[in-house]
């Protein structure tokens, strides 16, 4: 796929003008010099801890083509070496340049929002589709107000399909992005109490997620979760915004991808599926009644998008868990394996249920225990006591065996859970870490789980150093 605009173009679309000798092409853009390549458009975007700006020097070490820069800035950095366009304001240019790509594009758009299962569901839906054609998707979960530009910025003129994700922790977010985006498809994983800090409740984060709903073309589809409690009001929201064409995926018999047959396994499930009037048998390679879910959404896509629904059936069984998303890796201790699932890149209630569930079906060795290693699940608000106290009787009912848990907010769960099951519990990640080196042995099934700047991915990390198995399970 090839992604290049004509120098001339890419100063038209964004206002800006010209400093210095510009190269007749751009072959790329970038807003993070780490990843820059040579050639490619630096963007320096002022963000909440970094200004792009002050990466200059690292910008022209990495072999940028040109820097766009903010008006108010070209006074310090007019002095470097490299030619520059001048703007009035960096992110809103690559929000011009993400228009302009949109519009140039032939691909089928798919947009996917959700309190959770987002990201997991973008890696499947490339993964199915990439048997179909070539596929444009954001990286990693570049979901928000800069994300979404530069994933669309990115798109390569000769994509078949592009997929992206869409997050938010405040109304007003998704919809500035989805108008960019403009899919043909928009896609609402699920509604549960993600950022519920930020909002009066359940029915507020639907509202919210139902902006998705005002960028799609003519004609798009919107393709929601039938099993959601919140289905009634997106479908009402969807026909508001003048969607035409609402339909439903999950058990509910007036799903029009529906579930009629799941045997869930420690490493994969085997699924059964009705839709376009036949049904199909799936293995779908990633464990969870939740993964199966979203599953569903990734189906109804290609059936949506007029694919060969077997195929795209028989990919699924090759699917592979995402780092920090269920990812996991045989650990050798004192010559026996256990089992490491990470799920440490985020939570919230509905995602940590769901993972507690894909322990409780985990095999384990002789004598080995499952044990859950969880931290905060943030941005809950006042919410957050009663909803971290609230995991306490779905552990006991997965029959976990140990519970590991640091963490300000974990302390609700510790108090509750204090002489029903066995808990261990510290302040922080870097406290828990010796707790959980001394306690995890071989034939364990261990799952660790906590909103991402909880830091919990060093756990894993730790665990994986010390126990020398990098290759995932």
């Amino acid at each position: 796929m090839s992604i290049s605009w004509n120098s001339d173009a890419f100063v038209e679309i964004m206002g800006g003008r010209p400093f210095g000798n510009l190269p007749s092409t751009i072959t790329g853009v970038s807003i993070d010099t780490r990843t820059l390549q040579k050639g490619e458009a630096f963007f320096a975007i002022k963000g909440d801890r970094f200004d792009g700006h002050n990466f200059a020097t690292a910008a022209i070490g990495a072999g940028a083509g040109v820097m766009v820069i903010a008006e108010h800035k070209l006074p310090a950095l007019g002095r470097f070496n490299i030619p520059m366009i001048v703007v009035p304001d960096v992110l809103v240019a690559l929000e011009k340049v993400a228009a302009a790509a949109r519009i140039r594009s032939r691909a089928k758009v798919i947009a996917i929002t959700g309190s959770a299962g987002k990201t997991s569901t973008k890696e499947a839906l490339r993964h199915v589709l990439s048997e179909f054609g070539t596929v444009h998707a954001a990286d990693k979960s570049f979901n928000n107000h800069w994300g979404v530009p530069l994933t669309l910025a990115r798109l390569p003129d000769d994509a078949d399909f592009a997929i992206v994700e869409i997050g938010m922790n405040h109304p007003g977010e998704i919809r500035p992005l989805v108008k960019l985006a403009q899919p043909h498809i928009a896609v609402i994983t699920l509604i549960a109490a993600a950022h519920l800090g930020h909002f009066s409740g359940l029915d507020e984060i639907a509202r919210a997620k139902a902006e998705i709903f005002e960028g799609i073309v003519p004609g798009g589809y919107a393709l929601l979760n039938r099993d959601d409690q919140r289905w009634k009001l997106l479908d009402e929201l969807a026909t508001e915004a003048r969607v035409r064409h609402v339909l439903g995926f999950g058990e509910n018999a007036r799903a029009h991808v529906r579930l009629t047959d799941c045997r869930l396994g420690s490493e994969h499930s085997d699924i059964r599926v009705a839709l376009d009037g036949k049904e199909i048998d799936a293995r779908v390679g990633a464990p969870g009644r939740h993964v199966v879910q979203n599953m569903l959404a990734v189906l109804g896509c290609a059936q949506l998008l007029s694919l060969d629904i077997e195929k795209a059936a028989n990919a699924l069984g090759n699917l592979r868990p995402e780092e920090g998303r269920g990812r996991r890796h045989r650990l050798r201790i004192d010559g026996e394996i256990a089992t490491l699932i990470d799920e440490s890149y985020n939570a919230n209630p509905a995602s940590m249920r769901a993972a507690l569930d894909v322990l409780r079906t985990a095999t384990v060795g002789e004598g080995g225990r499952r044990i859950a290693v969880l931290g905060d699940m943030l941005e809950l608000g006042s919410h957050a006591p009663k909803l971290h106290a609230g995991l306490a009787e779905f552990i006991i009912d997965k029959g976990i065996d140990l519970v590991l848990l640091a963490g300000d907010e974990m302390t609700a769960l510790a108090d509750v859970l204090t002489d029903k099951i066995a808990v261990e519990y510290r302040p922080d990640a870097n406290a828990l870490e010796p707790v959980l080196l001394d306690t995890v042995r071989g034939g364990d099934a261990v799952m660790i789980k906590s909103s991402k700047s909880s830091g919990f991915s060093k756990l894993v990390e730790t665990l994986v150093n010390r126990y020398g198995h990098k290759t995932p399970a």
